[in-house]
């Protein structure tokens, strides 16, 4: 049974990575939430320098819409109908974390640029009470495949995480146990909310 931690997942779009890990995470029953950091969501388009954005107000179903008109054999062989059909049977839209004002125990990032953007938000917060938070990143490539192993990377360190009786002294020890089973660089930090 997971335990009562929050956890954020976060990429640049709240597309492929972070939503693929908050699928995961929610089926295990934990309390998480799934954000991007961009300016705009940005999905594949007919080719690399014609992709499709959007405003993060914009739904998944939207946009699974918008996509199914303009060329539904592309958008379906490159599985982004079926992402976006999974996306909208979490939640209605794309979130971005800049404007959460939720506090979280974890946060997953998917790449160590949107790692730099939560940290540099969180910093420029207003605090109040000293609550800590872990933010914990682990490069995840933007594909489909990826975004499944990351996923199950993910859910593997959170559940080590959440069964600690003190998280703020064991993480550094259990990242580094993660780290040398997966074989791939963990970054960690904390902030305060």
């Amino acid at each position: 049974m997971p335990s009562e931690v929050k956890v954020a997942v976060v990429c640049s779009s709240n597309q492929n990575r972070s939503m693929e890990a908050h699928n995961f995470l929610s089926k295990k029953g934990y309390s998480v939430r799934s954000f991007g950091t961009g300016n705009q969501v940005k999905l594949p388009g007919p080719s690399p320098d014609k992709p499709n954005n959007y405003d993060f107000n914009v739904t998944y179903d939207e946009m699974f819409k918008d996509l199914s008109q303009k060329d539904p054999e592309l958008y379906t062989q490159n599985g982004i109908l079926h992402m976006l059909d999974r996306n909208r049977r979490l939640k209605p839209k794309p979130e971005r974390f800049q404007n959460c004002s939720d506090k979280f125990d974890i946060i997953m990032t998917c790449e160590e640029r949107v790692y730099d953007q939560v940290i540099e938000d969180l910093e420029n917060r207003e605090k109040d009470g000293g609550q800590a938070v872990h933010i914990i990143n682990i490069d995840i490539q933007d594909n489909h495949e990826e975004a499944t192993i990351g996923a199950f990377m993910i859910c593997e360190l959170v559940a080590m995480l959440a069964i600690s009786d003190d998280l703020d002294n064991d993480v550094d020890e259990i990242v580094q146990e993660f780290e040398s089973q997966t074989k791939r660089t963990i970054l960690h930090t904390v902030a305060f909310y």
